[in-house]
């Protein structure tokens, strides 16, 4: 969780000072708009994490809850 936390934060700073470097602001508001988009990058990035593993966990439950119906399916009756 920490690295996507970093890695989001890392994008939204490089994309917002980017952003701003080349639409020729001053330096100092460029520094703002890149601080603001490292935490905005951050929360959006640690959001999507949480609905990926969201959805991989939601997943490996379907697929044991099949594998159980397919196991007790297969089994022979007793009597």
């Amino acid at each position: 969780m920490k690295f996507v936390f970093l890695s989001g934060g890392f994008a939204g700073f490089i994309i917002a000072a980017a952003t701003g470097w080349s639409s020729e602001h001053s330096p100092q508001r460029t520094l703002l708009d890149a601080a603001i988009g490292c935490l905005v990058g951050a929360l959006l990035f640690r959001w999507f994490w949480t609905v990926l593993v969201g959805g991989i966990r939601e997943t490996i439950l379907i697929r044991h809850a099949a594998a159980t119906a397919a196991a007790l399916a297969a089994a022979p009756k007793q009597k």
